[in-house]
This record gives structure tokens, sequence and C-alpha cells, in this order.
């Protein structure tokens, strides 16, 4: 063989060598010069561009005759055969001769992979971007594979939250919330925070949404710890204090025209039993208190004797008049009971009736 053909020979080998590592090492002039350059795709900006490969000539520092370097600008990862960028997803691993899948929570970068960066999040291998976190999910860390959900007492109103914010008082929110609601009239949240609402306590209530305190039962109302509002008192009782569980029944000998009003006293002359809401007093002439109640005056009494005795005579007479009309008959209807005696001719009798005779019946 040749001189020439073996300079040619180790060249080859020396430039293919080169193209393993990285580094090309081809003259430019001379046997060499022949070889094309190759093409490669590289990554820029998340985007694919493809380059030529141009072949540069730089003299050793040594500047040793004969022998040339050569840069190969752009190229992201080799393979078996040439130099390629790795597609979308996939990196160069330290100038491994593959590229590798980017894995759960990266995402490409130019000639590299990138974490996801908080309130974003990739669950699959070999993405290209990442995603955010839905309403009512965070993630406070990069690299995440998935979103977290907020806790009770928070919210998040926005697309890839990096937190939760906390419901402020008066509000309350449920787990993986978007937004906090305010408590409804008879509840209340005094802290930040609050996963639920509570009721207020016996004798106050919370008269307004969103509240962050009870105020007390005014006089004339009442609330059991069950209750929600406060109530007034029935008829009857009455309360005169605030914050009250329940009404007090109005006392004997005194009456309660208002629930928020004290009880007064009874009138001498009016009696007032429990429970009153105001006195009651006899009918004058004819009736007259006594203790906690009315009875009828002598005068009342000696009228209603009076009255008595004039329907009692009344009837009596009645019914004597009624007896003397049944006494008396009439002729037509019982001839034969009657005699009456006439003058002159008799009067026209039925056929076979006559007067003072025995009446004759006729035989067949």
């Amino acid at each position: 063989m040749r001189d020439s053909e073996l300079t040619y020979s180790l060249l080859a080998v020396v430039s293919s060598l080169g193209l393993v590592l990285g580094q090309v090492s081809t003259p430019s002039v001379g046997p060499m010069a022949a070889l094309a350059s190759p093409r490669v795709t590289d990554s820029l900006n998340g985007f694919n561009v493809t380059t030529s490969l141009t072949q540069r000539i730089v003299n050793t520092s040594t500047d040793v005759p004969g022998t040339v370097t050569s840069g190969i600008s752009n190229c992201t990862a080799l393979n078996t055969s040439n130099c390629a960028v790795c597609s979308a997803g996939y990196f160069s691993n330290n100038g491994s001769l593959n590229c590798s899948c980017c894995s759960d929570g990266f995402c490409l970068a130019p000639e590299d992979c990138l974490s996801c960066p908080q309130g974003y999040y990739q669950s699959r291998a070999g993405q290209m971007t990442c995603l955010p976190c839905s309403k009512g999910t965070y993630t406070n860390s990069t690299g995440s594979t998935e979103c977290q959900s907020c806790e009770s007492g928070f919210y998040a109103n926005e697309t890839g939250s990096k937190l939760c914010r906390p419901c402020l008082p008066g509000y309350f929110s449920e787990m993986n919330a978007t937004g906090c609601e305010s408590c409804s009239r008879g509840l209340f949240c005094n802290a930040t925070q609050c996963d639920k609402c509570t009721k207020c306590p016996g004798g106050e209530e919370a008269l307004t949404t969103a509240a962050t305190e009870c105020t007390p039962c005014r006089p004339g109302m009442y609330k059991q710890p069950e209750d929600l509002l406060c109530k007034m008192c029935k008829t009857g009782y009455y309360q005169t204090m605030v914050g009250q569980e329940s009404c007090d029944l109005c006392p004997e000998q005194h009456y309660c025209p208002s629930p928020d009003v004290a009880p007064i006293q009874c009138p001498v002359d009016a009696f007032c039993p429990p429970g009153s809401t105001a006195p009651q007093y006899c009918m004058e002439t004819f009736f007259r208190k006594s203790g906690d109640h009315c009875v009828l005056t002598p005068l009342t009494i000696f009228l209603l004797v009076f009255l008595s005795l004039i329907i009692l005579l009344i009837t009596v007479i009645i019914i004597s008049r009624r007896k003397k009309k049944v006494r008396q008959v009439d002729p037509v209807r019982s001839p034969l009971l009657r005699k009456e005696p006439f003058s002159g001719q008799e009067p026209h009798l039925p056929y076979g009736i006559t007067w003072d005779r025995e009446p004759v019946y006729a035989g067949w």
C-alpha cells in the first residue's frame, strides 16, 4: 500500500473516532476535504432547528505540522452512526450514545430536562410541558408529579397555585375548595382557616351572615343551645335580662303586659291568675271579687230567685189551662156522651143517633 493510501486510512479512523468523542479531525485539503458535513438537529427554546455541521480547521497550540482539530457546534447527543438532537422530552445524559427520556415531573429544556416549577406538575415521562394545578389544588415544590388538594379552611381560586390561602374569619371551606363560603345566620367563625361554622351558645345569636361573634339575646327574648336565633317569650311569660336561655311565667297577683317588662302588681279590685297579661275585673252590680275569682252579689242572687219563681208560676198556669181544655168534649166527636136539653124541634142529628136515647143496633 502506498504512503498516500495509508495516510488516508489512518485519517479516516481518526475521523470516525472524533465523531464518537464529539470532535472530528479533518484537514481542509487533501483526501479528507471530500468528507461531507453531516446534518444535525438542535433544540433551541423548545423548537427543533436543523443546522449544518460546519467544519473548521484550527491549528493546535503546539502548531504541529499536519495536525488539525475540528469543533462541532450545537450537537446535543450521539448515537452509533452520527450526531443528532434528542427528540422532545428526551435529553443526553453525560455524552451517552443514546437519548434518555425525561422522568416524571420534568419537561424539555434546551439540551436538558427541567423540573416543573411550583404550581405545575407532570405525571407522565417524556413530556414537553408541565401542567398547571387546577383550582382547589396546589404544589409548593418543584418536579411535582401531582398536585395536592387544599385542606379544609383553605382555598385556591386560580390555576397554577403554589399554596392555598386561608379563609378569613366569618368564612369556611371544605376540602379541595375553590373559594370560601360565609357563615349563615345563627352561626359564626371567629378565626381563620375555619372548616365549618359553629352555633352560638345558649342565650346568644348571630343576626348577620359571615358573623365573627355572637350577641346576647335582648330582653323579652330567649334562646336555647339547640336553637339558631333568639325567640320572643310566649304570652304570659317575661324576661327582663339579656342573654337568657328561657323566660319566666308571670306570677299570681301580677300581670305582664309585655315580655320585656317586669310583672306589675294586680289592682285590689281585680284578680290576676298566673300568666296574666292584664288584670281581670268582675262585672259590677252582678259580681264581686272573692280571692282570685268572681262570685255573685246578693242582688244578683235575689233577681235570679225572683225570675225563677215567675217562670215557675207561668208554667203552672199554662199547664192548668191545657187541662181544662182537655175536659171539654167536642159534641161532634163525642155525640153519645153529650146530653143537652133542647126546646122545640130536635136538632138534626146523623142517621141512627138521637138525644137521650140509647143507641139501637139493628141486627141482620
